[in-house]
């Protein structure tokens, strides 16, 4: 025997379903509404952009600082309408944006703030038809109430105002899933396309590597060659003239002059080993071994560590070797009165930033920076340098730390 069901409990679902349906409504509404917003700002950006391009084709020297900022700025719009979309249009898995958002593609992102217009226009169009409503639903209410309205004219502005509210309340969400669609095509790479590209970075990465390692051994050849080897020939000779002279005081300053050399040449010897491998991280972390380090600069140097688990060895010694090399650059080259270097980490990513308050117009393209950039993008990390002419200069990077 069944037991009927309590009164309202068919009721229930129905409500709740209109619940959930008003919920999502007036959350596409929040963002579309957002979306006509930043639609204006974005049209702001393309054409102070325009004059910006118009402006560079004329100064040429200006031309690349203008373009680098441009894009950025441009990315960074783009991230703002994905972060959007994100929170306010996606509801599911299927229905919201799907794919990693690119992180550097000039072109395509100034394409969508473009594309972006239409949505954005639509959706200012339809805000404005609600305003429109709105006004005329509180003349009507006001006439009603005052009495220069009748029944039946009630009734029928109620009609037409309904049949009209229709209009606004269906293109909401058409034009979110325009703006969708948008962002999805132009912002997100499709699996193939990924895949594609995940082969040629490991391509290249793997031949960057390789040159990143013949450049490492060349330079150590270079300092032993330079350095050490000279030194060990000044000894020897040294040494020799102590052993063909028969003074004694003689004797005794050139061996003084033969041990000082010596300690040089363990310096210059612990130095080169250091750089092939920093056998310190085998007993300590990388903020001590990092803080040992910066005691040997002449300028100041000053290192803040904040990770909640020490990370893999390998994520660890690519980190000292982007550190060490960032800070005996600024100390050598930049006349930086302090370093400040910054490593940090939240849910496996590992970012290090050094900083220093230099002269600044460091060239990224350089083989040194560039050798930086190798050791990062071989373990999927990121890496940028920001060194405008007249400073400050300031080293990101960035690894997962798996």
């Amino acid at each position: 025997m069944e037991t009927p069901a309590a009164p309202g409990t068919a009721a229930r679902p129905g409500r709740e379903l209109a619940a959930r349906y008003a919920r999502g409504w007036a959350r596409t509404f929040a963002g579309v509404a957002l979306g006509a917003l930043s639609a204006l700002a974005g049209l702001a950006f393309l054409v102070i952009a325009g004059l910006a391009i118009l402006v560079a084709m004329v100064i040429r020297p200006a031309r690349r600082t203008v373009t680098v900022r441009l894009h950025r700025q441009a990315q960074r719009l783009a991230a703002l309408e994905w972060r959007r979309l994100v929170r306010f249009t996606a509801t599911s898995n299927r229905s919201g944006p799907h794919g990693d958002l690119i992180p550097a593609a000039g072109s395509r992102v100034f394409g969508y703030l473009a594309a972006r217009l239409l949505p954005g226009g639509l959706s200012a169009l339809t805000l404005g038809l609600l305003g429109i409503g709105a006004i005329l639903a509180g003349v009507l209410l006001r006439g009603t109430v005052g009495g220069t309205v009748t029944p039946i004219e009630f009734v029928l502005q109620v009609v037409i105002g309904a049949a009209l509210l229709m209009v606004p309340v269906q293109a909401i969400p058409n034009i979110a899933a325009l703006d969708l669609k948008l962002a999805n095509t132009l912002l997100v790479r499709s699996p193939r396309d990924a895949l594609e590209r995940r082969v040629d970075e490991l391509t290249t990465s793997r031949a960057e590597v390789v040159a990143a390692v013949d450049a490492e051994r060349q330079r150590i050849e270079r300092d032993l060659h330079d350095g050490l080897q000279q030194r060990l020939v000044a000894l020897g000779m040294l040494l020799g003239r102590a052993r063909r002279s028969a003074d004694i005081d003689k004797v005794d300053r050139l061996l003084g002059q033969a041990h000082e050399d010596t300690q040089r040449a363990i310096e210059d010897l612990r130095d080169v080993a250091w750089r092939v491998y920093p056998s310190a991280l085998d007993h300590a972390g990388l903020d001590e071994v990092l803080t040992m380090v910066a005691k040997q600069f002449s300028v100041p140097v000053r290192t803040s560590y904040d990770l909640p688990v020490r990370p893999p060895r390998h994520v660890e010694t690519v980190l000292y070797f982007v550190a060490c090399e960032a800070m005996t650059n600024a100390a050598k080259h930049s006349g930086a009165n302090v370093i400040t270097v910054d490593i940090s980490g939240r849910e496996r990513v590992v970012k290090l930033r050094v900083h220093d308050d230099g002269a600044g117009g460091a060239d990224p393209s350089g083989s040194g920076l560039r050798g930086l950039a190798r050791r990062i993008e071989a373990l999927d990390g990121w890496f940028r340098i920001d060194s405008p002419t007249g400073g400050p200069t300031v080293v990101h990077a960035e690894l997962p730390c798996e």
